[in-house]
Order: C-alpha cells, then structure tokens, then sequence
C-alpha cells in the first residue's frame, strides 16, 4: 500500500489545486482497480494522514468524486465504490458477458421463473396467439453482490420450454439449445421507481431510474424475447460511438 500512497500524493508545486489533483489520482485509482465495486475506502483521516493533507483537501476531493458518480456515501458506514457499467448501444450482449468483460462477476437472484398466459403486451409485441404461453424470468441481476437492476424477461414456451433450467446467463442457454437472439431493438427511456421496483432495487420509491425495453429476434427474424430492464441510473452509463 505504500507505494500506492506514493502514488495518491498530490503535488504542492502544481498550480493546480491540491484537492483537484487527489480527485484526478484517485479517480484513476479506481478505474484502474485499486477498489473494488462496493469496497469501502479509506477515511478523509486517513488520506490526510498518509498523505500529509488537511482533512478539507480530503474531503474536497470525495466531493468531486461524489459529483462525478464513482463513489456514494452510506450514512454512518463511510464511503463506497460504486459500481458502474457501461453498456455499448451497438452491439448485442447479455449481462453476463457485460460484466465478466469489465471485471465483475455477476449473479442473480431469482424472484419468478415459469410458464403462464401471456398478457396483452407479450401477445402484441412477441406476435402470439392469445391462447399461448409464455416463460416468464424475473430476477435481480447484480454486480459483484450489488443489486443493479431488476430484469423481467418473457419468452414464447417453444423457445423456453422450461425457465427453471436457465442459469445465470438466458442468452447462453438459449445459445445452447439453438434458439440464439442475434439481433434486437431496445427503447431507452427515464421513469420513476414504483415501490415494489424501488424495494427490490434497494434505492426509493420514485427515485429516476433508466427503462430498456428489448425486442430480441432470431436469425428467422422472429420475435422470441421481450425485456423489461429496470436500471439504476447511478450505476449504468450508455455509450454510442458516433461516426461521419
């Protein structure tokens, strides 16, 4: 750790305000992995200390990183990493593949897997038969043990026959059983937590949250998968690469 403090300690000979310069170091820090996502870091004393700061400086510091989204302050606990994934709008990926790209292992809690009617929506946007079924999956997807969004995905039974097998990644199973997703339309769009969402989020009711909704389709250019992706804002950015 000490040639890490070495490497934190800002330069009094810049012009460069003492407290910008420990922002900028330890914001390359932790994009670099020196923490990881929900780890605490050390307190505004402890910088101060080890760095031979004041406790204002340290503090100033937290505060631009606060701004800035990469840390969150949890009430008598101190201050966190906050995971955040970038999610690219031109290419096709599940979450999983997401997040082990970036570093972070992903998991998920189960809170519905089965087979039912499908509603009014599956039935227009999925092409059905209102005397189909449907699989329905809705789970917590999380980020090194951190809840980051709440997913709910309906599938047409004959692509899905039976959810219950489907393990922490949908599109490898699905992959697996020759029934790919290799092309989708997503709508992004901003909305207000209802409380069930809020609750299973871990944030508060009404608090603004990103909605993609997906429309996967297969290499037959048919409809098998629909995604509702209750995402939280602090911790999602979206990325698309603009060309002339």
């Amino acid at each position: 750790m000490e040639n890490r403090w070495l490497a934190l300690k800002p330069d009094e000979t810049l012009t460069t305000p003492l407290y910008l310069q420990l922002s900028r170091k330890l914001a390359d820090a932790i994009n670099a992995g020196w923490w990881q996502a929900d780890e605490a870091l050390p307190s505004e004393r402890t910088f101060s200390e080890e760095l031979g700061i004041s406790r204002v400086t340290a503090r100033k510091a937290m505060d631009v990183l606060l701004e800035q989204g990469l840390i969150r302050r949890r009430q008598g606990s101190g201050t966190f990493i906050t995971p955040r994934l970038e999610q690219p709008l031109s290419r096709l990926t599940g979450f999983t593949e997401q997040l082990r790209q970036r570093g972070f292992v992903p998991s998920s809690v189960w809170l519905e897997r089965g087979v039912f009617a499908p509603s009014n929506e599956e039935v227009i946007k999925l092409g059905l038969s209102p005397t189909s079924q449907v699989s329905r999956l809705k789970r917590q997807r999380l980020a090194d043990g951190v809840v980051m969004a709440i997913e709910m995905t309906t599938l047409p039974v004959a692509y899905l026959p039976e959810p219950q097998q489907v393990g922490t990644s949908l599109y490898a199973h699905l992959d697996a059983n020759g029934h790919s997703v290799v092309r989708a339309l997503q709508h992004i769009r901003a909305v207000n937590a209802s409380g069930d969402i809020a609750t299973l989020a871990g944030i508060r009711p009404g608090e603004a949250m990103l909605l993609i909704t997906r429309i996967g389709f297969n290499a037959e250019n048919i409809a098998i998968e629909l995604t509702d992706t209750y995402c939280r804002n602090d911790y999602y950015d979206f990325v698309a690469e603009l060309r002339r």
